[in-house]
């Protein structure tokens, strides 16, 4: 019987912000996963083909991983997505294994972040808790999410539900490409007092979309806009991999994962 531990990242092109998530996920998913072999893979060819190209960094997509595993004689995969939820990226890493599930004896996908209702319960205690020196009168956080089109988008309202049933009142949620837009926070801010913001992203990593549509300095960042509003504005460039209580929630996963397996043997 030979194991493997496939962790599926949608990636970033970022070096420093890959080695404090990414890699600090696969090693903590590696750490308890004892017996299986990590193999990684990104979900984004764009970055794949980025850090090719530009840095000479070959990383498989998710096909391209269980390929080299059914030829290196794999039996039994565990693919563990770090992504935040059940979207876009996900449904194709699970079309990838559909393809594969012929090749090897047992191939089991373990659930991305937010998959239950403790997970939100996990989160929303881990970033009010990173958060906690802005938590005062006079200040507002602002999480930036990545936002979709598929109806996992609806993951953000229902965080953002937690933390005002458990009277975080101070923070908000909001997405660069969907629901709730950046607009609609802004309303939410205006309501009250606060005349200091700070923003951080709602994202594995701290790549593109927090380096510049939320911290950039061009006139659309949200870091901007909120300026021109007469806000002080603080930009965390911390990305939710890098919390230690984010990479347990996936570990825990991933070790659900492992019985799911055990059990089918």
């Amino acid at each position: 019987m030979k194991k493997a531990v496939l962790v599926v990242s949608f990636g970033t092109t970022y070096h420093d912000s890959r080695r404090k998530t990414i890699e600090s996920i696969e090693q903590a998913i590696k750490d308890e996963l004892k017996g299986f072999e990590m193999r990684r893979a990104f979900t984004s060819r764009i970055i794949i083909g980025i850090l090719k190209n530009r840095d000479g960094i070959e990383i498989d997509g998710v096909s391209e991983a269980l390929e080299k595993l059914y030829k290196e004689g794999y039996t039994h995969v565990l693919v563990q997505p770090t992504l935040v939820m059940g979207g876009e990226e996900n449904d194709r890493m699970f079309s990838a294994v559909e393809e594969y599930k012929d090749q090897f004896k047992t191939i089991i996908c373990g659930k991305p972040l937010l998959s239950t209702e403790k997970d939100y319960e996990r989160l929303t205690t881990i970033l009010t808790d990173d958060t906690r020196e802005y938590d005062e009168a006079g200040t507002e956080i602002i999480f930036m999410g990545h936002g979709t089109e598929h109806v996992a988008n609806e993951a953000y309202e229902r965080l953002a539900g937690v933390f005002s049933r458990r009277e975080f009142d101070r923070y908000h949620i909001g997405t660069v490409e969907a629901e709730p837009t950046f607009q609609d926070i802004m309303e939410q801010v205006k309501k009250t007092d606060s005349t200091r913001i700070v923003l951080q992203p709602l994202m594995i990593v701290c790549g593109d979309h927090a380096h510049n549509d939320m911290a950039g300095e061009e006139d659309d960042s949200w870091k901007t806009q909120l300026e021109e509003e007469g806000y002080q504005v603080i930009c965390r460039l911390k990305g939710m991999g890098e919390l230690s209580g984010v990479c347990q929630i996936l570990v825990d996963h991933a070790m659900e994962a492992k019985g799911e397996m055990e059990e089918v043997e």
